[in-house]
């Protein structure tokens, strides 16, 4: 399969790597600054096992419109807008796509755009990217996909994925998994954000109950979507946000602190949305958009 990544950050320099280094045909979506540096010095990626710098092939949203077979979305939220304006003269009738990014809203915006061509995909993997290198933090590599809508996904596509170094998976029912995932995201970020503050020090300061009210507000609007978190969910949630001296923070968190691009409305904004269409109070979710939005300072 004719493979598409488009963005060459830690997520897709990742996989893309190793889905080049076991000999699939892989291709980047990239801006033209990305391109020269990708052409000029390629793509390095340093994971927990090995240390590599591979040639890559690359085009930009202006290039001659090709068909791709297979196309991974592994931007951030922020970038989402102009992805897919990006990929829409590399999708034929026949390309499968799958986003791999934290939330829903992008597979509804997928799914009216390219309807019956969208696969649900999670990704497990901590990873940075250090100027232009991909840095991999932890042996942890995996990636799950699912068909949506009552659409099965192609062999063809499982048997691309399937490959060494990253840990793949079919999922019966991919939405639950993606709930499931954004359910621990959102907790995250409303713990982190409205307390300002890493995990185990929220709760040296007393804000163990707190953080339990934040799990229980975003697992209930899972559950009136028609997606409730599972008891392992539930208990790795409970486990990783009141672990006494932990340094956690989110990834919301963090990027909001350095002043970065955040995907706070993806997360939780579009979280509180749905929370008000389905009747779920979340007081907790609405403080923390308010800091979010009125501004949280470093």
């Amino acid at each position: 399969m004719r493979i598409l990544v488009v963005g060459a950050g830690a997520t897709g320099g990742a996989f893309g790597t190793l889905l080049q280094e076991a000999g699939r045909d892989v291709t980047y979506l990239v801006r033209p600054r990305k391109q020269e540096a990708l052409r000029r010095e390629g793509l390095r990626f340093i994971s927990t096992t090995a240390d590599r710098t591979l040639p890559v092939q690359t085009i930009t949203a202006t290039d001659e419109p090709a068909r791709y077979d297979l196309i991974l979305i592994t931007v951030k939220a922020t970038a989402l807008k102009a992805a897919l304006a990006d990929i829409r003269p590399f999708v034929g009738p026949g390309t499968a796509i799958i986003p791999i990014l934290n939330g829903m809203a992008h597979v509804d915006r997928l799914e009216q755009l390219f309807p019956g061509q969208v696969l649900g995909g999670l990704a497990r993997i901590v990873a940075t990217l250090d100027g232009d290198v991909v840095r991999q933090q932890v042996a942890l590599t995996s990636l799950t996909i699912g068909g949506l809508n009552g659409h099965p996904v192609p062999a063809e596509v499982s048997q691309a994925l399937d490959i060494p170094g990253i840990d793949f998976s079919v999922a019966d029912d991919i939405e639950r998994a993606l709930w499931e995932k954004w359910a621990f995201i959102a907790a995250a970020g409303i713990v982190n954000c409205l307390f300002r503050a890493p995990v185990g020090r929220i709760i040296d300061a007393g804000g163990e109950a707190r953080i339990l009210e934040a799990i229980s507000e975003t697992e209930a609007v899972a559950a009136a979507a028609g997606h409730p978190v599972s008891d392992a969910g539930h208990a790795q949630a409970v486990s990783i946000l009141t672990e006494k001296g932990s340094a956690f923070t989110s990834s919301l968190y963090r990027d909001l602190t350095a002043g970065l691009p955040s995907e706070a409305e993806h997360i939780l904004g579009d979280l509180a949305r749905r929370a008000r269409a389905l009747n779920v109070p979340t007081p907790l979710l609405d403080l923390t958009l308010i800091q979010v939005r009125a501004g949280l300072p470093a």
